[in-house]
């Protein structure tokens, strides 16, 4: 085995082991950023939800407590303003959905599906739960989903939630008696469930990590070809010219060249060596047939 090809194999083991380790690094850490990224589109819509839900309280509901004496709007229900303001958002990206998921809600729509009951549940028997994200599949791919309880602190919310006959009139002729009622302080109904898919930035990041990855392929082919040309011009020809001559010396080929060296390096000064012993084992030899 010649040493270009030794060097070679040492190159491509080291090659393989280098590439294996830095994409295993390299897809760890565009993964996280790409769950980071989900995280904080889901955050965003949270917060957008909730400034919703406090513009809705603090601004629209007043405007229109006149109008609710003759007929229930429900505009100026929190839920239902943060719902309809990332409706529009799903217009042109269904798969973002925002939901206030209810066990026991007024509106039929609001009412928590098998999965999202298991995320209400969760609040309900972890009282120091804030903050629930996990991940699930979709007909349409994997999404991750970030979770807030919705917990009754307000007494205001038991005027529409409490006794039936609390309630009023226009929104029990507009929903009915059968849901919504009987909710109590400190009890968790629910749960604002935002859901983001996952689909898009992983596959950005799989993108990424392939164009990374033959990148550098590409470089280290460009670094292997460099050494080979210089392995081959500073060590593997002057060795076999130094071979060659020796070669030929051996088999009593006195008046071969000598080797011309270049440079300072050792190669230069094996040469120098080679040409002294060679000229000393030449006058050797010629001492020798000269012996009568």
């Amino acid at each position: 085995m010649g040493l270009r090809t030794k060097f070679n194999l040492v190159m491509l083991l080291v090659f393989a082991l280098g590439m294996g380790g830095i994409g295993l690094i390299a897809d760890e850490v565009l993964q996280r950023n790409a769950r980071e990224e989900i995280l904080h589109t889901a955050g965003i819509m949270m917060e957008s939800a909730m400034a919703v839900r406090g513009y809705t309280i603090s601004e629209i509901r007043p405007l229109l407590e006149v109008q609710m004496t003759r007929d229930f709007l429900p505009q100026t229900v929190p839920a239902y303003a943060a719902m309809r303001n990332v409706h529009g958002l799903r217009e042109r990206y269904p798969e973002y959905t925002y939901k206030e998921a209810t066990l026991n809600p007024t509106n039929p729509a609001s009412r928590a599906t098998e999965w999202e009951a298991g995320v209400v549940e969760h609040f309900r028997n972890n009282g120091d739960s804030k903050e629930l994200i996990g991940e699930r599949m979709t007909p349409t791919g994997p999404s991750l989903y970030m979770a807030r309880p919705i917990r009754i602190e307000n007494e205001s919310c038991l005027v529409c939630h409490g006794q039936i006959s609390d309630a009023p009139p226009t929104m029990l002729a507009r929903y009915g008696e059968a849901n919504g009622f009987g909710w109590k302080m400190q009890e968790v109904v629910g749960s604002q469930i935002v859901s983001v898919p996952m689909s898009v930035p992983l596959q950005r990041a799989r993108s990424a990590l392939t164009t990374f990855m033959i990148s550098l392929g590409a470089v280290f082919a460009a670094v292997m070809i460099i050494l080979n040309v210089l392995l081959h011009s500073i060590v593997i020809r002057p060795v076999k010219r130094m071979a060659g001559i020796a070669h030929e010396v051996s088999m009593g080929k006195l008046d071969a060249a000598e080797c011309q060296p270049h440079g300072k390096d050792e190669i230069a000064v094996l040469a120098e060596s080679f040409n002294r012993m060679r000229r000393s084992l030449v006058n050797a030899m010629q001492m020798l047939n000269e012996t009568p």
